[in-house]
């Protein structure tokens, strides 16, 4: 199945002129789950993808540029007519979280689940699970590791033939691990199907300090999403607000064997290529994404990630690039 990761919002606690609050869209197959959904979400959709009627929204935590956009976005799909359910997934504390935003969207038409997970707990889809790790912040927070199933070896039709069975209804049972009967003997699937391949792994921290479980949740993901509020010069800052320096997430994504790492929650007081220059002397595939660029994310065997400079841009849309 396709996945990529759309970044509707990239930038640090406060809006500017051209970067939105965190809010980050992945497609896996044909579900969208958003990950935080700070102010003006929708909008960063209509602007790009479209009002998505996403299947689940992962909250980080709760400091409100990671939440603020769920009451409008909820509105509107009531607005909208949507009908089928909405999961919403957070740290506990969300359920709380919601009984005061209420107030603020209404009454819906449609079911919205609340889910509270704690670390170390895990959110089941067909063919892949959204696992939950404590990250360092100031309050209580999650990040979330999209892990993908593994997959079957590559079934090798040569090597079939060569044993004596013939294209049919056998192949399709060796590939599913059957053994089938051949005109010289029992063919087992080991003989003509390799050895499982590894499934695709995209993790998300929010904010963050560097962190022990991080390294361990994104340990050879193909794509890390890492807070990185700071730049050098205020190594301190950071610690002190539970943030990550561009160069401690670059550090961190080199120790995990990552493919690639995308850089967000950059202060707006920072020129954002500087940034990413502190980062890539630690970790050259570091990226900077701005707001509606989006990264696709191939099967290992097939790729590394690659960044689609505004990608997520309807057709004929400038591409205008500035921080």
């Amino acid at each position: 199945m396709d996945m990529d990761l759309v970044f509707l919002g990239t930038g640090g606690s406060v809006p500017t002129a051209r970067r939105a609050t965190a809010c980050l869209l992945a497609r896996v197959g044909g579900e969208r789950l958003l990950f935080d959904c700070g102010e003006g979400s929708q909008r960063q959709m209509q602007h790009s993808t479209g009002l998505v009627q996403v299947d689940e929204i992962y909250i980080t935590h709760f400091h409100a540029d990671h939440y603020l956009g769920v009451p409008g976005l909820l509105k509107t799909y009531n607005l909208n007519d949507r009908q089928r359910p909405l999961r919403v997934i957070g740290p506990p504390g969300l359920i709380d979280l919601f009984s005061a935003l209420r107030r603020i969207f209404g009454r819906l038409a449609y079911e919205v689940e609340l889910v509270e997970l704690e670390p170390g707990e895990a959110v089941r889809h067909g063919g892949y699970e959204i696992r939950s790790f404590a990250v360092e912040h100031r309050m209580r927070a999650l990040g979330y590791a999209l892990v993908e199933n593994e997959r079957p070896g590559r079934f090798d039709p040569d090597a079939a033939r060569a044993l004596g069975i013939e294209p049919g209804p056998d192949f399709k049972r060796l590939q599913t691990g059957e053994s089938v009967q051949g005109p010289r003997g029992v063919v087992s699937a080991s003989e003509v199907v390799g050895p499982p391949r590894a499934g695709r792994k995209l993790v998300v921290t929010g904010d963050t300090a560097p962190s022990e479980m991080t390294s361990v949740a994104a340990h050879e993901a193909q794509l890390l999403v890492h807070d990185a509020s700071f730049a050098d010069e205020e190594l301190a800052r950071a610690a002190e607000t539970g943030h990550s320096t561009a160069r401690q997430a670059a550090e961190l994504a080199r120790g995990a064997g990552v493919g690639m790492l995308a850089l967000v929650h950059v202060s707006s007081r920072y020129d954002v290529r500087a940034v990413l220059e502190e980062a890539r002397e630690a970790f050259p595939a570091a990226i900077a994404p701005r707001d509606f660029d989006l990264v696709e994310i191939p099967f290992p065997e097939r790729g590394q990630p690659r960044l689609v400079e505004g990608g997520a841009k309807p057709a004929g849309a400038s591409a205008e690039r500035r921080d």
